[in-house]
């Protein structure tokens, strides 16, 4: 019987049928094997990770990692599409928690707040061009910069604008350039880490001071311990010869010292 011999058919409920939105992927991958450009592309990411996990030794509302891929669609994973950044900062998020990669849809949404790519000759045109579109435009990434280890001068740096576009970022009188989302200066240094000299990129402070590696930390607090040791041994040998001074002279007046 059609509905139009039976109007009632016509108000009979059509069955309802709960639409869910498609599973992420679980099959993700951590490693593609690829490793840095150079040993001096991995201690300058390491010191970069490490400064600032010493800087905020005393928090834990934040994640940073670096050479960690991040997804934030099942069409990356479906193309192998595999970005991850050299350097990477999330603020307001459990660092507790074990992370191999940052997955954005098991994360609430949340994208990386600061990038840093360290480049080389083979990805400097990728970094400021592709990467860049991707983290304004996709990751709304706030603060992002780029730096060659080789290259002390190459150290550039945007942020993103009430319109959500990149704006260059100026550098002081220092050449170094502020990362509002850290509140920290990000700028070069030359020294040795890990037995490379270099000009490396540090973090520092808003007063300018340099952001310590862990062992940096502890040798700045070794030697201040012992130059209050120095200090205090100083003021003893000093206050020794003002004593030894007096009782010279009360013994010049007849005294004995060890009577009074």
């Amino acid at each position: 019987m059609t509905t139009e011999n039976n109007p009632a058919a016509i108000l009979q409920p059509t069955a309802v049928v709960d639409w869910e939105p498609p599973m992420p992927p679980t099959d993700l991958i951590f490693d593609d094997g690829e490793p840095l450009e150079s040993n001096r592309h991995r201690i300058a990411m390491n010191t970069l990770i490490r400064s600032l996990q010493q800087t905020w030794a005393d928090r834990n509302d934040y994640f940073t990692g670096g050479n960690m891929f991040i997804y934030y669609s099942s069409a990356q994973v479906r193309n192998r599409d595999f970005r991850g950044p050299d350097f990477f900062a999330v603020l307001n998020v459990d660092g507790s928690k074990s992370r191999q990669g940052w997955v954005v849809w098991e994360e609430d949404g949340r994208y990386p707040d600061v990038i840093v790519e360290l480049m080389s000759p083979s990805t400097a045109t990728i970094d400021q061009g592709i990467k860049k579109n991707l983290y304004e435009q996709i990751f709304h990434t706030s603060d992002y910069f780029v730096y060659d280890p080789f290259d002390q001068n190459s150290l550039r740096g945007w942020h993103l604008d009430d319109n959500q576009q990149y704006q260059p970022l100026i550098p002081n009188e220092r050449n170094w350039l502020w990362c509002r989302r850290l509140n920290l200066w990000l700028g070069t240094w030359e020294g040795t880490i890990d037995r490379e000299t270099a000009i490396w990129l540090r973090f520092y402070d808003a007063s300018g001071n340099l952001a310590l590696l862990p062992e940096e930390e502890a040798k700045a607090w070794e030697e201040e311990a012992k130059a209050r040791e120095e200090a205090a041994k100083a003021r003893e040998e000093a206050a020794k010869a003002l004593t030894e001074r007096l009782a010279a002279k009360l013994r010049e007046l007849g005294e004995n010292p060890d009577l009074l």
